[in-house]
């Protein structure tokens, strides 16, 4: 019954023994080598062997000037979770820098101004960085490192698993005041997006996504702050790594959030230009482009989080690489059609609601994405056309004409008198240009064809209408009116008929034709229709214009 309580005990020893003895295992304190040099001043600093005066000693003397540097290089390594690994410190007493040939040593790449040389056969640290020391300090550390412990006397010496009292005091301050700077940003950015929408006509999306990228932009300027006071409790570097390490986690996560919900703000911006413009492609653009710019900040953000994890990113942007080229090679069609949306949009060959027609299909564009194209046809059915084959074809736009063309033949028995085919011609030329929705000029109706069955007279006309609803109306009624033309004149329409004529039996008369009518009849006809035709379509031109006014 015991064993499963002694396994979790067991594991809090051996991690307690691990961190707190760091300098369990003994190196020299020569100064013989980088490795002791190192060691040593580490070494003389800890609680259980605390001479700074020795540790001072890496600085080329125990003097009170060293040893307030010894401190505050301490003081600056454990502000950034500096735990050394002197198995991996060169231990060579000829030790040299492979990049430049010296015989220098930088324990901490992160902290370049910072090395040990070989000076008189002992290794110490360079004259500049004595210098720099005090200028990074202060960076770090710029109200300096005594103010808690000065704040609450007598805690200095009291200790509870490595840390002070006062460092446990200092981090109940520091969430206390991490949570009023919370609270302090909250309102403030209140305030401002309440100002905004108080001074700006913007939409209540606009308004969501604006407090949506606030939120995250708080925590990033919250979490900088506390990064910023966090050196001054003076953490061990035991306990300082993952401090650090939590802060160098949570900051890029915080700044990709924070980017990604301003791509929204962005594409809500872009979005209402595109509204104004007169195309429909930008306004399928928008949606594109936010969702390639979400792809790149979601990768800035990886790369980040790899480069504060101390992550060989040269390695891994190789292994990409590689790994980019096989899947290039695997998804040539993808990268084809990704092409081929981007040549779309840059030529523009379509919009957005245009009715094209292309390789055997007509409908309306309604999406154009990154891979295909999306086509809703007269049978309502939605089909997918890949951009890689798209651009390669032949499309014609439909939906760019400025004008519609109906062309038709209209056929009259052989019977029917030639100046009653010239009344129905003029007539039908009559009917066009009364109609709101012809082109007035260039339409075409003639005499074309006599064929073997009638005389067949070409109908050739131009709809303005902008969609083919409105263009299968004005069909309508222009065909009703050609109908209702002929059947007020008299006029018999043709259909294919053979007629056995026969002359040579006496007793056999001529048939009558059926056309009576006299001519001033015929006018009068054609006068009440063309009066009738005006009431019909007058009342529609006058409506147009009076829209084309307004």
């Amino acid at each position: 019954m015991m064993r499963p309580i002694v396994k979790p005990i067991l594991f809090v020893v051996l991690f307690l023994s691990s961190t707190l003895g760091l300098f369990a295992q003994e190196y020299p304190i020569d100064q013989l080598s980088p490795q002791s040099a190192v060691y040593k001043h580490f070494y003389y600093l800890q609680d259980a062997h605390y001479q700074p005066e020795k540790a001072a000693e890496v600085f080329g003397s125990g003097s009170a000037t060293n040893i307030e540097l010894a401190l505050q290089l301490k003081q600056i390594f454990d502000s950034h979770g500096f735990k050394p690994d002197f198995s991996s410190i060169p231990s060579d007493p000829e030790f040299s820098d492979t990049t430049n040939g010296k015989q220098q040593y930088n324990p901490e790449k992160g902290f370049p101004d910072i090395y040990l040389i070989r000076h008189n056969n002992r290794w110490e640290y360079s004259t500049r960085t004595m210098r720099a020391i005090p200028e990074i300090h202060h960076s770090i550390f710029p109200f300096g490192t005594g103010v808690l412990m000065n704040l609450i006397p007598g805690t200095d010496q009291k200790s509870f698993l490595g840390l002070k009292a006062w460092q446990y005091i200092g981090v109940l301050i520091l969430i206390l005041f991490g949570f009023l700077l919370h609270q302090l940003f909250t309102f403030i950015i209140e305030r401002i997006v309440r100002r905004l929408i108080q001074r700006t006509n913007v939409s209540e999306e606009f308004r969501i996504a604006i407090h949506r990228m606030a939120i995250p932009i708080s925590y990033l300027v919250l979490v900088q702050v506390m990064h910023r006071l966090f050196p001054s409790l003076l953490f061990p570097s035991d306990y300082a790594y993952y401090v650090v390490l939590g802060f160098d986690i949570v900051e890029p996560i915080f700044l990709t959030i924070g980017l990604y919900r301003l791509v929204d703000v962005f594409s809500l911006i872009l979005k209402r230009r595109a509204e104004q413009t007169d195309t429909t492609l930008d306004d399928q653009l928008v949606p594109l482009f936010r969702k390639a710019l979400k792809v790149f900040v979601v990768m800035f953000g990886i790369i980040a989080v790899l480069n504060n994890l101390d992550f060989n990113l040269t390695a891994l942007i190789a292994g990409v690489s590689i790994g980019g080229l096989a899947f290039a090679l695997a998804a040539q069609d993808t990268i084809k059609n990704m092409f081929g949306s981007l040549m779309i949009f840059v030529d523009k060959p379509f919009q957005i609601g245009d009715l094209v027609a292309a390789d055997g299909f007509t409908g309306t564009v309604e999406e154009v994405g990154f891979r295909s194209t999306r086509i809703r046809t007269g049978a309502n059915s939605l089909i997918s056309v890949p951009n890689g084959k798209l651009v390669d074809m032949v499309v014609d736009n439909l939906g760019m004409r400025q004008f519609r063309r109906y062309k038709t033949f209209i056929n009259l028995t052989y019977d029917t008198p030639v100046e009653l085919i010239e009344l129905y011609v003029q007539g039908l030329r009559e009917i066009v240009h009364l109609h709101p929705e012809t082109r007035a000029e260039e339409n075409e109706i003639h005499v074309n064809e006599m064929t073997a069955s009638s005389v067949s007279i070409l109908f050739n006309v131009f709809f303005s209408s902008k969609t083919w609803a409105e263009e299968l109306k004005a069909r309508h009624a222009i065909i009703l009116e050609t109908m209702r033309l002929a059947e007020q004149l008299g006029v018999r329409l043709a259909f294919p008929t053979q007629t056995l004529h026969i002359e040579s039996f006496p007793e056999k008369k001529s048939p009558e034709m059926g056309y009576t009518a006299t001519l001033s009849e015929r006018d009068a006809r054609y006068a009440a229709y063309i009066a009738g035709l005006q009431e019909r379509f007058q009342p529609k031109s006058e409506e147009l214009t009076n829209e084309h006014f307004e």
